[in-house]
C-alpha cells in the first residue's frame, strides 16, 4: 500500500527547499502513488489541455511546474511559505474537472471554485490539519481575482476575498500564475499585480 503521509512529506520538502521542486515532481511522474487518491489528482493535469494562445506552454502539468518553480523564487517573500508553495501547487487542480472545448476554444470555467473543493480532498486525503486546509484551499479559491479585477470582469469579488485572504498572498501567488507560462513578461506582470492590489486596498473588506 502506498505511504500517502510519507509521499505528501517528501513532496513538501522540495516544496519548501529546492530552487526548482518541479525537478523532484517530474521525476516522481512515474511512481505508484501518483495514480492513487489524493496523488490522482496531480497526475490527471498530464491530460488537461489549455488555449495555447493563453498558455503555450502546454497542458496544465507543465503550467503549474512552471507556477511552482516561480513559487519558490518567491517563497521568502510568503506571509506563509508552506501554505504558498502548496496553493502553487494545487492552484489549477480544479482545471480537470472543468476544461472543456466550447466553440473551438478550451476554456475551465470556475476552476477556482472547484479547485477550492479537490484541495481540501487532497489535503484531507493527506492527514493535514484543519488551518492548513482551510488557509490553502482560500488561495486555490482566489487565485483568479487578479485577472478578474483587473479585466473588470464581473466574477471580481475583492471585499468577500477580502474577508478570506490575505491580497498580497493573492497577489504573490496570482503574479507565480501568470509567470508559469512561455513567454511571460517579469516587468509587465509584476505592474499588472501592483494595480491588482492598488484596486484592492480601495475596497473594504466584507464584515
Amino acid at each position: 500500500m502506498a505511504d500517502i503521509q510519507g509521499f505528501f512529506n517528501e513532496i513538501e520538502a522540495h516544496l519548501m527547499r529546492d530552487e526548482k521542486p518541479s525537478a523532484f515532481l517530474e521525476k516522481s511522474r512515474g511512481r505508484p502513488e501518483m495514480r492513487i487518491f489524493p496523488f490522482i489528482y496531480l497526475k490527471r493535469l498530464e491530460d488537461v489541455e489549455q488555449s495555447p494562445v493563453h498558455h503555450p506552454e502546454g497542458n496544465v502539468w507543465n503550467h503549474t511546474m512552471l507556477v511552482v518553480d516561480q513559487a519558490a523564487a518567491r517563497r521568502e517573500r510568503s506571509e506563509n511559505p508552506r501554505v504558498f508553495m502548496w496553493a502553487a501547487l494545487l492552484h489549477d487542480i480544479g482545471k480537470a474537472v472543468t476544461t472543456r472545448l466550447r466553440k473551438g476554444r478550451i476554456t475551465a470555467y470556475d476552476h477556482d471554485k472547484a479547485g477550492e473543493k479537490l484541495a481540501v480532498e487532497f489535503l484531507e486525503a493527506c492527514g493535514q490539519e484543519e488551518g492548513f486546509i482551510r488557509a490553502v484551499s482560500a488561495l486555490v479559491r482566489w487565485h483568479m481575482q487578479a485577472l478578474f479585477v483587473l479585466k473588470h470582469l464581473p466574477y471580481a469579488e475583492i471585499a468577500k476575498m477580502k474577508s478570506q485572504v490575505s491580497i498580497r498572498e493573492i497577489g504573490l501567488l496570482a503574479l507565480c500564475d501568470r509567470l508559469g507560462r512561455t513567454g511571460a513578461d517579469v516587468a509587465e506582470e509584476e505592474d499588472n499585480i501592483r494595480l491588482f492590489m492598488k484596486k484592492c486596498d480601495a475596497v473594504s473588506a466584507e464584515d
